[in-house]
């Protein structure tokens, strides 16, 4: 699964990667948690540019008549995401790329412990998790929300839990996006990561409590 994420690098390496500009400052992230606004990527409705927007992380489905239902949803099997009546429309037309330099997930220890781990690139780089979103418009304002699709866990994060967030390969940014893509090719991109090209190492347990966003979470311990 993934629960909680970081996004820590300068904005012009993520103007880089992406071929946008990010209008305004972009402070670290250092302990992204569900129900808070989130830089994501969309194609944009108008020219089908890649558009960088805040969403709320915990998705809402258009149809849904609770707002609540997100708190549920911050993750979606990319197994059944295409099917699943919470999730089909989206996965369809509304996908989009959720820029991270890292993620976090827990190990249970002896005594019932549970230690934090963050897995990352080993170059460091940052990378795209997939992601899905819809706008609910019951409410008085306008809502837009995500949820992170994941698969299977690779090395190493399989040593800490059965499951992680997909990520998207770069070459893929733009098939991933395009609405026109078939179902087939988008399902291909739906794998683990290599496990080559990923590290964990254990980090404070401060990381538990999501009001702790510091550069000293993703120092090893």
């Amino acid at each position: 699964m993934c629960g909680r994420f970081a996004l820590a690098t300068d904005k012009n390496v993520l103007e880089m990667l992406y071929d946008i500009e990010i209008r305004g400052e972009l402070t670290p992230r250092y302990n992204i948690a569900p129900s808070q606004e989130v830089l994501a990527l969309r194609l944009s409705r108008t020219g089908g540019e890649k558009e960088p927007v805040y969403l709320k992380w915990g998705l809402v489905p258009f149809w849904s008549d609770d707002p609540d239902t997100g708190n549920r949803m911050i993750n979606a099997r990319s197994e059944t995401a295409p099917e699943k009546p919470s999730f089909r429309s989206a996965f369809k037309k509304r996908r989009l790329l959720i820029p991270a330099t890292g993620f976090y997930e827990w190990k249970k220890e002896e005594g019932g412990a549970k230690q934090p781990y963050y897995i990352c690139r080993k170059d460091g780089h940052p990378f795209s998790l997939a992601g899905l979103w819809e706008r609910w418009d019951k409410g008085d304002h306008p809502l837009e929300t995500f949820t992170i699709l994941t698969t299977d866990a690779s090395d190493p994060v399989a040593s800490l839990h059965n499951r992680m967030p997909v990520i998207i390969p770069r070459q893929a940014y733009d098939s991933w996006l395009d609405p026109g893509t078939e179902q087939a090719d988008l399902l291909e991109l739906l794998k683990p990561c290599p496990a080559e090209e990923l590290t964990a190492y254990p980090v404070s347990r401060q990381v538990n409590n999501p009001a702790n966003d510091l550069e000293e979470l993703l120092n090893p311990v």
